[in-house]
């Protein structure tokens, strides 16, 4: 270790803070002591780190063993928060597994991991109430439908509906459908971001007084077209579209052409939690809903280190900036706050946003 700290600047107990996980250091200082380690030929077995300090420094990303569930967003999450992880002492492993809590018991009893993160997350998720009931530290990237000591960061679902219908009242548009993913035939029942899209939807539609309709799309272009068959037969003077389903939107807009509604001039279509790349994949490149999911991840880590470093179980959280502190109400940094972040997302206009067409001739 003498030789570690001196090539690294450090003093020696901090070599031994990074090495064992025993205390937090700043991230340019846990870089400088494994660099100077690996220039010095030293590796950090992780097996004799666990026993000695009783922590493995392991985060496990659960996530549902469905390999249709592997978008593009959920490729940036995960990257983002292994680099997070790693930033911080940390490895992050994937851990599919499947929607019961038995999967979860089964995964904690090995006590391979000191905390989890868990995503696509449900608003009865069994997964999030074994993790509260075993008391394993972990943080939730979405919401259940009971979320008093469930510690988490997700999208502002809510407000991203009410920026697509603003933008597109705006234009004139007042017969809007959404489309949402549809789950017929998985495990996943009652997954949150779909149900709470689709509650926001119907409530701001009704408020505004918008004519709206819901559908539902499967996973492949040719669930995209049958959405816009079923939303022009729901809707026939549609003009906009909310999209919750980016895998589809070539095929709602083929299927759109197929009805003879072309997008923007007679629909207009706005991506929900989507990107500017999903968004450029058709021409016209589409408007969409940013996803933060890059920063959703990167804050979730944050605050499950901060937990883990803090030795709190799963019914106590550390917050993540203002925002945690605002949605707490007791300000950052206190130890029993839960960390309970929204983070909006950024409305980007593009080829797909147009004025309201004329009433269709019927």
């Amino acid at each position: 270790m003498r030789e570690v700290a001196a090539r690294a600047g450090v003093s020696i107990a901090t070599v031994s803070f990074v090495v064992n996980g025993s205390r937090s250091v700043s991230a340019g200082v846990h870089r400088r002591v494994t660099d100077a380690m690996g220039e010095l030929g030293y590796t950090n077995n992780v097996v004799a780190r666990a026993l000695a300090s009783k922590r493995t420094r392991i985060i496990a990303l659960l996530f549902p063993a469905l390999e249709q569930r592997l978008g593009g967003i959920a490729l940036h999450m995960f990257m983002s928060a292994a680099t997070r992880a790693s930033e911080l002492g940390y490895h992050l492993v994937l851990w599919p597994t499947g929607q019961t809590d038995d999967d979860v018991r089964e995964l904690v009893s090995g006590r391979l991991f000191d905390g989890v993160l868990v995503m696509e997350v449900q608003l009865h998720d069994s997964r999030v109430e074994a993790l509260l009931e075993l008391d394993l530290p972990f943080v939730s990237m979405g919401r259940t439908s009971q979320n008093d000591r469930v510690p988490y960061v997700d999208m502002d679902f809510e407000e991203a509906v009410e920026q697509a219908l603003d933008h597109l009242q705006s234009l004139g548009h007042r017969s809007i459908g959404l489309v949402v993913e549809d789950f017929a035939g998985t495990p996943i029942v009652g997954y949150g971001p779909t149900a709470r899209t689709e509650d926001a939807f119907r409530a701001s539609t009704a408020r505004r007084g918008l004519r709206s309709a819901v559908v539902t799309s499967g996973q492949s272009a040719a669930g995209g077209r049958q959405a816009a068959h079923d939303l022009v037969e729901a809707l026939p003077d549609v003009t906009g579209v909310l999209m919750l389903k980016d895998d589809a939107t070539g095929g709602l807009q083929s299927g759109l052409a197929a009805t003879g509604r072309e997008v923007p001039r007679d629909v207009s279509v706005v991506l929900l939690a989507s990107s500017r790349a999903a968004g450029a994949a058709t021409e016209p490149t589409m408007t969409t809903l940013d996803a933060p999911g890059a920063e959703m991840a990167r804050l979730a880590v944050e605050a499950l280190v901060a937990r883990l470093d803090a030795g709190a179980g799963a019914g106590a959280g550390v917050g993540v900036g203002a925002a945690a502190g605002a949605a707490a109400g007791s300000g950052a940094g206190a130890a029993a706050e839960l960390t309970q972040v929204l983070l909006p997302c950024v409305l980007h206009v593009a080829g797909s946003s147009a004025p309201a067409p004329a009433p269709r001739a019927s």
